[in-house]
């Protein structure tokens, strides 16, 4: 099967990039990447103080306007309402970029349900909505590229994460079936699915529990920078499916090499409690 052509690249000095969950860990290195080409950006996160000196720097930095607009993804209709600030500003959206994300570690019996509900509300319904939201003015345009921030976690089952895992499988293949449908439009789709990145998240989601980052998994680490770096570069041609590191490449390969039974089995024993 022939690969789709490239979509038309973008003036990066004329395009504005809206990046979600940009306060800190990937969205932030998301954020300084795209200033770095020259992008405007909108960077949205719960934490506004953050994403005011984020702003501050930026702008200075790589002269670029940088438009700060507070959001919790977590809230019923936020995707509606983050389209509708942005429309409120007189602003369009060459470049969205779904980067916030929520995880959690331990059995899912146990698991707090609201824990799991915030995580569905930010990694599959927030990424919907905004998808939704602003794909069909780029469609309009001509123009465009969204960035779905998944993750290795996509490509097979997570005992002891089940719901992240879950949620990231979503976001890969909602992200490879909106890429197809737009395919030849200017406008394109790519997931992102990065390893283990040492940032906050692992602090938030509980992973100091879990032998996950003491394990094999700490030799295909990659920095925030580094993964962004590889998003970036893979958005701006319409890579449709971005694997983060050449180690991770290969994990992802493993639910096709492996029956699937055994391969989740493993993925459980990875990351099993620590004992010590």
């Amino acid at each position: 099967m022939t690969q789709p052509p490239a979509p038309p690249a973008l003036n990066m000095r004329t395009s504005t990039a809206l990046i979600t969950g940009a306060s800190s860990g990937i969205g932030e290195s998301l954020a300084r990447q795209l200033a770095a080409h020259g992008a405007h950006l909108i960077l949205v996160a719960r934490t506004e103080d953050r994403l005011h000196a984020l702003a501050a720097e930026l702008g200075a930095r790589y002269r670029v306007q940088v438009h700060v607009l507070p959001a919790d993804l977590n809230r019923p209709g936020a995707a509606a309402e983050l389209h509708a600030a942005v429309q409120a500003r007189g602003l369009n959206v060459d470049i969205l970029v779904n980067n916030a994300g929520l995880g959690g570690y331990g059995e899912f019996s146990t698991q707090p349900s609201d824990e799991i509900d915030r995580m569905i509300a930010v990694n599959i319904s927030a990424l919907t909505g905004l998808t939704r939201a602003f794909l069909p003015d780029m469609l309009a345009r001509g123009r465009g590229r969204v960035l779905n921030v998944a993750s290795t976690a996509a490509f097979q089952p997570g005992p002891l994460m089940a719901v992240y895992y879950a949620t990231k499988a979503y976001v890969l293949s909602f992200s490879e079936a909106v890429a197809e449908e737009v395919a030849g439009s200017g406008v394109s789709v790519t997931a992102l699915c990065p390893g283990p990145v040492q940032t906050g998240f692992q602090a938030v989601s509980r992973l100091g529990e879990s032998d996950l980052l003491n394990g094999p998994a700490r030799l295909v680490i990659l920095s925030a920078d580094e993964v962004a770096r590889q998003g970036v570069r893979g958005l701006l041609v319409g890579q449709r499916v971005v694997v983060a590191g050449r180690l991770n490449r290969v994990q992802t390969l493993l639910p096709r090499l492996l029956p699937r039974a055994v391969v989740t089995r493993l993925i459980g024993r990875v990351q099993a409690r620590r004992t010590r």
